[in-house]
Parts: structure tokens; sequence; C-alpha cells
């Protein structure tokens, strides 16, 4: 019987030993939210949508009255302000990786058909894509939301079409090249189908810098679900966001800051952790900087 293969304990310490701290950081903070996104119903200490109205405006940290304490303090309704975050970061984390699926899956496909047929397909399709990159995305999304009317299905399949023509550049490029490749014309020449060859051959080789392209995608999808639901155009109440908890507590700035304060920054610490480690990975994947 074979043992599995392991990676030497001096060998994981080398790697770690070169990882710098932020990354180390925003490793260790993307795992947390995660883990939110996952058990933010179970690890939430209240009801998020339980009110309390003698509780209004409570601190962090401060005991309200005769029930137990709330870390984060409540909201103008009295509701538990740490349940608020948990359940509205896992409902930001959900849309934005629906939404990154989405977009990647989209703009990955076209991008291979525009270099596999070429010719006026490809101009058709890069067009369309200059045209969507030339009008700002939200302005798009407002119009959208405006028309039809905002409901979860709609709005996840809006913000993912956010940015498609980026994966569909990318993806053509990358194919493009690959096809000029030895492995691609030596499976050509054997018979092995186009289809095959792109699933089997070439996608598992320009992965790398989609995977990249997913990183840097996923905070702005972020954003831009935050910006919807601050407009009041994304999620709808009872439902809650981050971007939506923002909205809630601007208007209670002077008296309540934590109620804008501590979603926003929950938003700002996690695109900011995912933009570099999307800057790292390029970095790692981009042969010409090493």
């Amino acid at each position: 019987m074979t043992q599995a293969r392991t990676l030497p304990r001096w060998q994981f310490r080398t790697f770690a030993s070169r990882l710098p701290a932020s990354i180390w950081l925003c490793t260790i903070w993307v795992a947390v939210v995660v883990v939110i996104g996952a058990t933010a119903q179970w690890i939430s200490p209240y009801d998020y949508l339980q009110q309390a109205p003698l509780s209004r405006f409570a601190p962090p940290g401060a005991p309200p009255g005769a029930l137990p304490g709330h870390l984060l303090g409540t909201d103008y309704l009295g509701r538990d302000l740490l349940s608020n975050i948990l359940v509205a970061t896992q409902t930001s984390l959900m849309i934005a990786l629906a939404g990154s699926a989405i977009c990647a899956l989209i703009g990955t496909s076209l991008g291979f058909l525009a270099a596999h047929f070429g010719g006026w397909i490809d101009n058709l399709i890069m067009g369309f894509a200059d045209a969507m990159a030339s009008v700002p995305f939200i302005i798009f999304a407002l119009g959208v939301l405006a028309f039809f009317g905002s409901s979860p299905l709609l709005f996840v399949f809006l913000v993912g079409v956010a940015s498609w023509e980026r994966y569909a550049r990318l993806t053509r490029g990358l194919v493009l090249s690959a096809n000029q490749d030895g492995y691609a014309e030596a499976a050509r020449i054997v018979g092995v189908p186009s289809l095959r060859i792109y699933l089997r051959h070439i996608l598992p080789n320009i992965a790398g810098p989609l995977i990249v392209q997913l990183t840097v995608n996923f905070p702005e999808i972020i954003l831009l679900e935050s910006g919807l639901s601050f407009l009041g155009l994304g999620i709808q109440p009872p439902a809650t966001s981050l971007g939506l908890m923002v909205a809630d507590g601007r208007n209670y700035v002077a008296i309540a800051w934590w109620l804008t304060a501590l979603p926003g920054l929950i938003i700002v610490l996690t695109t900011l952790s995912i933009s570099l480690l999307g800057d790292y990975l390029r970095d790692r994947f981009d042969a010409r900087l090493r």
C-alpha cells in the first residue's frame, strides 16, 4: 500500500514565511467572512428581525436594561446589530458569489465563441462588449430595476452580467494564443473534437488568469450590490444586506454612528482583502512579473 504524499512541514513553513503579512491578514479575514456566510443563521445571538423598542439605539457593548447585552449595540428598531451584520454579510456574499459565477460563465463562453468562429461572430461579440464597457453599469442597472422592479432573481442576474466583457476579452485573447501552441494543434491533427480540446486542454491552461479576474471582479460586485441596495433598488426588507444596513443607518449618523460605520467597515475590509489577494495571485501567475 502506498502512502499519500504530503507537503513536508519544513516546506510549508518556508512557503508560509514567504507570504507577506498583509496577505496573511487578508486570507484570515476572507476565511472569517466565508465562515460567517456559511453559518450566519446558527451563530447569530438573536433573530435578526427580533425587535425590542425599549432597547433602541443601544451603543456597542451596552446592556439594554434587563436583557442580555448586545455586543455591537442595536438599531432604530431595537434589533441586535451583530445578528443583522452576520445575516447581511451572508446575503451580500451569496449575491456576490452567484453574480461572479454568472459573469464568469457568460464572459468565458462568449470569449470561446469569439475565438473559435472569428469573423463576423467575433466582431459582433467584441463590439457588444465595447458597447457595454462604454456605459457605466450602474446607470444601466438603475434603468432596468426602475423599469422592471426589484426582485431577487432579477437583481442577482443583473449583478451577474456586470463586467462580463472583461472575461470575454481575456478568454478570447488567451484562447487565440493557446491555439498557436503545439498541444492544441497536435490534438486537432489526431482528430480530437474542438469542444474536447477547449474543455480538456485549453481551459485548464488558461484557468489561472481567469481565477485572478474572478478575484478582481468579486469585490466590484459586492460594491455594486451595496450601492444599489443603498439606493433602494437592491435587496428589499425584510431581507437585509450590508448596503441596505448602511442606507437604513444614514439617517441616524448623528445619534447612532455604529449603524452605518460597522457594516460599512465590513464592506471596506472585505473588498480590500479580496482585491489584495487578487493582486497577489496576479503577480504569482504572471511569468513576466516573476
